[in-house]
């Protein structure tokens, strides 16, 4: 398994445990329940982006730049709804 592969395999795991923390933090019934999965949820949204960047920095997730254009129709389109 080569570099590109194991960093997709590991923020593919990375965002499935995001998703996993983000919803019991919504469903914490205590709030020390709430709390540890909010901090644990911080953590991995950190780890989540410095994976992130490291594989744009070698060309492996190419972000493409939007023209300003496009973002302002999308934010018309939104606020006149």
């Amino acid at each position: 398994m080569d570099d590109k592969c194991l960093l997709e395999n590991i923020l593919q795991l990375t965002k499935g445990a995001t998703d996993l923390y983000l919803h019991a933090t919504t469903e914490g019934s205590t709030e020390n329940i709430h709390t540890a999965f909010h901090d644990v949820l911080h953590e991995t949204l950190k780890i989540q982006h410095e994976i992130y960047k490291k594989m744009e920095a070698k060309g492996w997730y190419p972000a493409e730049q939007v023209e300003q254009q496009k973002i302002d129709q999308t934010k018309q389109k939104y606020t006149m709804q």
